[in-house]
Parts: structure tokens; sequence; C-alpha cells
């Protein structure tokens, strides 16, 4: 388990960051604190800039105007190289789309990371077995991704992410189109992971359900609302779950928008990623 922690520095911050693309403001002076070890909830409607967001945390993407830091870092002033070592080394990503390479092993899909930046054979041995007995696939390493059901490959995404125990970890979406069993399954992992392991978490959902569940006894977590590019709530859960805000009511309707129009997501920690148009 990794305990290097940066005692008193959040694992995220975002000072006045506003963005803006050709169709207008899509972040407009966001500030946040994403303390060490919590969990911070980022939720709106489809198009309010979630994506856009943690697009910018993870520096992929550069605010017109603002700071962003990782654990005290400023990223604005970190080469490409240096954003690649915090996304390899600091930081997990689950993404909402199914991004296994599908020509690897389950093995291989967990050990993908630590290979790029350069663990020798026997650690990554060790750290493989740890992370996939954590997600429930211990014993399936020789199969390939086309083998697992839905949920099983939802674990193994979650298990790439946290090899080698990053201490921040971003989940977009994490249980999109998963059935409800597999969801759950998923939730429990991603609060083991942030109450067992310390890891702080930036956690995009748009079902309310979701966030009961993984607060129950924290009623006390942060929860932000964006509406059209702008922080419209930014509180603790039980005050989110009593709130009257029409941009938090919308949130309980039906969510009709066209997830096969959603954008696939460069693999943030390929060395030869180049920079895709950004989109909300």
């Amino acid at each position: 388990m990794n305990t290097n922690r940066s005692g008193g520095v959040p694992a995220i911050e975002f000072r006045n960051v506003s963005l803006s693309f050709d169709s207008g403001v899509v972040l407009d002076d966001i500030s946040f604190k994403l303390e060490q070890g919590e969990m911070l909830f980022l939720t709106g409607a489809s198009g309010s800039g979630k994506s856009v967001l943690l697009r910018v945390a993870m520096g992929l993407l550069k605010p017109d105007s603002g700071q962003v830091f990782i654990e005290g870092r400023e990223i604005e002033n970190l080469d490409e190289s240096e954003l690649l070592g915090i996304r390899g080394g600091s930081m997990g990503i689950v993404f909402q789309e199914d991004s296994l390479f599908t020509g690897l092993t389950v093995y291989e899909n967990a050990a993908y990371r630590l290979e790029e930046h350069g663990w020798s054979e026997d650690e990554i041995k060790q750290a493989v077995s740890e992370v996939l007995k954590f997600v429930g696939l211990d014993g399936e390493e020789e199969k390939f991704p086309e083998e697992l059901s839905g949920g099983m490959k939802r674990r193994l995404e979650i298990a790439r992410a946290l090899i080698g125990w990053p201490r921040i970890m971003l989940f977009d979406e994490a249980t999109m189109s998963l059935d409800p069993l597999a969801a759950l399954k998923v939730l429990d992992l991603i609060i083991r992971a942030r109450d067992v392991n310390r890891i702080s978490s930036l956690y995009v959902t748009k079902k309310m359900n979701e966030i009961p569940y993984l607060t129950s006894n924290r009623p006390r977590t942060p929860v932000l609302v964006l509406d059209k590019g702008k922080i419209v709530f930014n509180g603790p859960v039980e005050e989110f779950l009593e709130s009257d805000l029409p941009a938090i009511k919308e949130l309980l309707t039906l969510d009709h928008h066209n997830h096969f129009e959603d954008p696939y997501f460069p693999n943030p920690w390929d060395k030869r990623r180049v920079a895709k148009e950004p989109i909300l």
C-alpha cells in the first residue's frame, strides 16, 4: 500500500479556473479542493463541463486562466514528461468508455502502466498479483478481455488504474452500462480503495443512487454540481440530498443524452499520444 502522502497539501486544487472553446465558456471560475484521503463528487447534467474538468485535472487541457495543483505542484509549469509521470505514478484514471487493450491478457492489461514506467519484472508480478486479488480477478490472468463479462472488464479497468496504488483516483462514470449487481461490486471496490488504502478520489457520476451508497458513513463528503460550466452547489452530501436547487432536481429526471456520441479518450499514459479535439 502506498503510504507516501503529502500531509496538509490538497490532492487536487483548482483556483479560479476558466476555459472556453469556440462554442463558448466551458468552465467558469472553478475553485475547489480534493483533500488527501477523501472523496469528492462531481455531478451535473450532460454537457455541464464534467469531462472537461477531468481533462484539465489530468493536464490534457490547459485552462485559459486560473491554476491547477496536483499535490501542491502547479501543473501549468510542468512539461509533458512530468505530466506523464504524474499520471503514471500519482494518479489513476477510470474512464467511462472501455479502454482495455483487447490484444493483451488480464495480466498484461494490469501490468501495462508499470511496464511503461520501468518497474522490474518481479515488482510488476507482485503488484499485479496484489491488485488482481483486490478486484477479485485473481485466477483470470491469462484470459483476454473478450472472455470477460462487462462487470469483470470494469474491475480490470479499475485494477489497471489502481496498480502501484496511486495516491489519487479519477473516476468518470465508472459504472456506466453495468447491470445493478456488477455496478454494486464496482462501488464496493471504490469504497475499499478510499477507506483501506486512503486514496483520494474525484468521482464523476449522474447516477444519484451512487452518492448516498458511497457516503453511507460519510455525510460530510463534499459534492460539486456543475451547471453550464459554473459551480452552482458546493457542500456536504447531506445538504445536497435535501437541496431544492433546479440543477439538482434536474439530475433526478431521466438522462436523455445519447452516450453513443460520447468521446473516446486517448490513453493518457501513452508517450506517443497526440492531443485531440476537446469535447464537453
